[in-house]
């Protein structure tokens, strides 16, 4: 428990994720406001979510063309 409780700490002074923190998971190169952006992202209506990651897979791709 005081295990947990110190590496969130830790987490929260370098504004990191505890994935990060511990280089695991997928999500262990994410900053601790791009996790917070996609779980605002997770709690919106379906409609609103899919439209949203819509937006964000052609903003991606349009990124990755340009950079050819």
């Amino acid at each position: 428990m005081y295990l947990d409780l110190t590496a969130k700490k830790l987490a929260d002074a370098l504004e990191v994720s505890l994935y990060y923190l511990v280089g695991e998971g997928e999500l262990k190169v994410l900053d601790k406001l791009t996790l917070k952006r996609l779980e605002d992202i997770e709690l919106l209506p379906d409609e609103d979510r899919n439209h949203i990651f819509y937006t964000l897979d052609n903003l991606i791709k349009a990124a990755k063309l340009k950079a050819i």
